[in-house]
């Protein structure tokens, strides 16, 4: 599969900041958390990229 590596990379970071928190913070905690793995796992991570959207023409 073309993604599946990189999707077990993912997997694998957000199951660790799972392990490491565990339940009951907000979500906010956790976007931080997987931005610091995901960035010590990918280089090429970035967080929030910002996009162009239509919306009602």
């Amino acid at each position: 599969m073309k993604y599946e590596e990189l999707t077990n990379r993912i997997i694998g970071c957000a199951l660790k900041v799972h392990s490491n928190l565990g339940n009951g913070f907000q979500e906010l905690v956790y976007q931080r958390a997987l931005a610091i793995e995901l960035g010590n796992n990918n280089p090429g991570y970035e967080r929030e990229k910002e996009m162009d959207i239509l919306y009602q023409n």
